[in-house]
């Protein structure tokens, strides 16, 4: 491999800013802060607004837009006499 061209892929500390979910992965995202883990390594620290901790499509309280109404149902509306 040639020196220099390839990003720094190492271990990186995700943390979720809206309930505190950590997890380590391998990244080449660049961080300026770093974290110390329990096992004594320090690796850099990346923040998130969310992850699949706290996403409502993973933590299965999403809405469907089906069941909100509005827009949707009333374009059903409008176009009720063309279903076939």
């Amino acid at each position: 491999m040639k020196d220099g061209i390839h990003p720094n892929y190492r271990d990186v500390c995700f943390v979720d800013l809206s309930n505190g979910f950590k997890f380590v992965t391998r990244s080449c995202a660049t961080a300026k802060e770093t974290i110390k883990l329990d096992d004594g390594r320090e690796v850099p620290l990346f923040k998130l607004e969310t992850t699949s901790e706290s996403h409502p499509f993973y933590t299965g309280t999403q809405k469907s837009i089906d069941s909100l109404g509005g827009r949707v149902e009333k374009f059903r509306n409008k176009f009720a006499h063309l279903k076939k």
